[in-house]
């Protein structure tokens, strides 16, 4: 599907994974819509490459529905790339060996899966509203889970679950979307250079990299961008969740 032209909202799109895919579709022609927190620098980003901005919580569905509909406005909406995520560690036991709280666990599902679900429908709605191209397609939505989904590490459990529930949804919203001529996928990333790293020591961020079998370094915010670009672009991908990891497998810690 040809991505100049088009409309495209990109969710957590002020920052990391989500700005460069954001600064990468623009790039390439599309009309990109950042969906960022009412706080986030999401307009002064989306102002660098003359896209526009549209404030709301994924957990909220009408403010979704109201940032898709923004978007829409703008453009034919085909495109939706679902980069929001947070990934606070949190055990199953606390030092005492009591049971964790359930707050934390609850707020990465809400933001992670219910989040992912809350974009993919409003957007869903949207592009099967909007005429197909000449080659029959309406539009591409990728979502954003983790190897985590596949070797969560201890600590993880949250986010582990949350991402393995966006791995889970892919294929049978793929088929449901298929008589829209609407193609789902999801990219699951491995360590990557993002915000949340980039705090961390040059060591530590070497050893991580260390970590990969190769490249034997952090995944570059470009590399995953350039993979949202071909799955776009080749219309046979579609169901799929891809590892984007340099082969690692985690390790239990």
């Amino acid at each position: 599907m040809e991505i100049a032209g088009s409309g495209a909202i990109v969710t957590g799109g002020a920052s990391g994974l989500g700005l460069e895919t954001a600064r990468t579709l623009a790039a390439a022609g599309a009309h990109v819509t950042i969906i960022a927190l009412p706080g986030s620098s999401g307009a002064e980003r989306a102002a660098e490459f003359g896209g526009s901005f549209a404030p709301a919580d994924v957990t909220d569905a009408g403010e979704v529905a109201a940032a898709v509909a923004h978007a829409a406005e703008r453009a034919p909406l085909r495109i939706a790339i679902n980069c929001a995520g947070i990934a606070p560690p949190a055990k199953v036991l606390d030092r005492e060996g009591e049971p964790t709280g359930l707050e934390l666990f609850a707020k990465v599902l809400q933001i992670n899966l219910l989040g992912s679900y809350h974009v993919l429908a409003h957007a869903a709605a949207a592009i099967a509203r909007t005429g197909p191209t000449a080659s029959g397609d309406r539009g591409v939505i990728v979502n954003t889970a983790s190897v985590a989904a596949f070797d969560g590490q201890i600590g993880q459990p949250a986010y582990a679950a949350s991402k393995g529930g966006v791995h889970a949804m892919t294929l049978p919203i793929a088929r449901e979307l298929a008589r829209h001529a609407i193609r789902v996928c999801t990219i699951a990333p491995g360590i990557m250079e993002t915000p949340m790293l980039a705090g961390l020591p040059e060591a530590a961020q070497e050893s991580l990299g260390q970590q990969v079998p190769y490249p034997a370094r952090l995944g570059r915010p470009s590399e995953y961008a350039a993979l949202v670009v071909g799955i776009i672009e080749n219309g046979y991908l579609n169901g799929e969740t891809i590892r984007l990891d340099g082969a690692i497998r985690m390790a239990p810690r």
